[in-house]
């Protein structure tokens, strides 16, 4: 699983598999889905993230795994 914040865009990008995108559709105006060959989520990406919440920081990532 990879995480990217681009500040120029303002746009975070999660990414689930390194599998090849077959496909994309923007959900809503703040969020784009990738999907694989087999219609699988394999990535979002979250636009204008700093003007929509603008108190977080995507310079800064957490990692929770769940016991």
């Amino acid at each position: 699983m990879k995480f990217r914040y681009d500040p120029e865009a303002d746009a975070a990008y999660l990414r689930l598999t390194d599998d090849e995108v077959a496909d994309s559709e923007m959900v809503n105006p703040h969020v784009v889905l990738d999907y694989d060959a087999q219609n699988r989520v394999i990535s979002v990406e979250f636009l204008h993230v700093r003007q929509n919440l603008p108190e977080a920081d995507p310079t800064i990532v957490e990692s929770e795994t769940a016991a």
